[in-house]
């Protein structure tokens, strides 16, 4: 079967398959505005229930999410906004109420019209209203840097054990996902501080592929550890093959040498099952649901959905609840949400939180009904 014919044979089978609550009477939960936002990308949640947002064009915003009211947090390092590039992903150090480190990416100018994403830390102090970064520095930089303004990537996460993970996006320039030399279309695994664990499968190599944790990713919008402490990632396809990953270190996910989707000008890419020797999805889309951020549920607040994966649909519009057995993934459900989907996020009492893209983007909280 042609690859055309089979995408359509998969866009069918998606339909008749997948259930789409597509108003919020058929939801299983209710949904709750809770302020909007210019262009909002990530959020993350304090200790004290109040939560950090990021917005785009470059500022952080500390929120109460009982009224959605806010106040500006200042230090932010400069961002380079345009495109798909500004300030991305938010997250705090695994012990921030001794520490108050947080970690935050954006989008970085260079030379020549170039640009890169990048990782800055520091220490949060807050106000009654507000606060400020100081002390932010640099830990992580793509390299090079390249023109062009897609495919940073750039979301950042800690495991149990305390290393920081960061997505770094292919820039929309294919071969660099392949290439050992830079850290473009890979993961990166980095102490908190940036410098490289000594069990990084390619140490010993030294420079930036040091740095590797696995490669071959195209766009890499979202990753979060299962129950199990075990790394997954959502990333865009092409035209075609959105993806969910088991990420296991040193191995290569295959692009661009292999997608389940084809070039935007409709040119093959030969799929994944042509050449074993590549990691394989364990869950792809065709038609692509646009996966812009990913979570586990690890609450009870929403108690069948307890270890299940969430991800954020941006072209989609939706919320897409994936159960997860072993390394088998299927989509289990499909929230239309009417708004493309930016951010996902458990909140502190296991309510879901969602960020929409765009200008005036809502922060939404979702409760079970009833």
């Amino acid at each position: 079967m042609g690859k055309t014919l089979r995408m359509a044979v998969l866009a069918l089978a998606a339909l008749a398959t997948s259930a789409c609550a597509s108003s919020d009477a058929d939801r299983p939960f209710t949904t709750e505005s809770r302020g909007s936002f210019e262009e909002p990308w990530a959020m993350a949640f304090l200790p004290d229930g109040r939560l950090l947002v990021t917005e785009k064009p470059g500022r952080i915003l500390l929120v109460d999410p009982a009224d959605g009211s806010s106040a500006p947090i200042s230090g932010v390092p400069d961002v380079d906004y345009g495109g798909q590039g500004g300030l991305g992903d938010i997250a705090l150090h695994p012990e921030f109420s001794s520490n108050r480190l947080i970690f935050v990416s954006y989008a970085e100018a260079g030379d020549g019209n170039t640009r890169g994403a990048a990782v800055a830390r520091g220490r949060l102090n807050l106000a009654d209203s507000g606060g400020a970064i100081a002390d932010p520095q640099v830990i992580w930089r793509q390299t090079p840097k390249v023109t062009g303004k897609g495919h940073y990537g750039h979301r950042l996460r800690f495991s149990t054990d305390g290393y920081l993970y960061i997505t770094s996006g292919d820039r929309q320039k294919f071969d660099p996902a392949q290439d050992m030399d830079s850290n473009l279309g890979k993961i990166i695994r980095l102490r908190d501080d940036g410098s490289v664990p000594d069990d990084n499968p390619f140490s010993d190599r030294g420079g930036v592929t040091a740095e590797i944790w696995s490669l071959g990713h195209r766009n890499p919008l979202g990753f979060d550890f299962d129950t199990e402490g075990r790394l997954w990632n959502t990333e865009m396809g092409p035209a075609g093959g959105d993806e969910l990953n088991r990420v296991l270190p040193g191995k290569n996910y295959g692009y661009p040498i292999v997608s389940n989707g084809d070039h935007y000008d409709g040119r093959d890419i030969p799929d994944h099952d042509t050449r074993p020797e590549f990691e394989a999805p364990q869950l792809w889309w065709t038609p692509v649901i646009s996966p812009g951020d990913f979570m586990f549920y690890t609450g009870s607040l929403f108690s069948d959905w307890h270890g299940d994966g969430f991800a954020a649909g941006l072209s989609s519009k939706s919320l897409i609840r994936i159960e997860i057995d072993g390394d088998t993934a299927v989509e289990a459900e499909r929230f239309d949400m009417g708004r493309r989907i930016r951010a996902v996020r458990q909140g502190p009492d296991g309510a879901i939180w969602l960020l929409e893209d765009g200008d005036k983007g809502r922060l939404l909280e979702l409760r079970p009904r009833g």
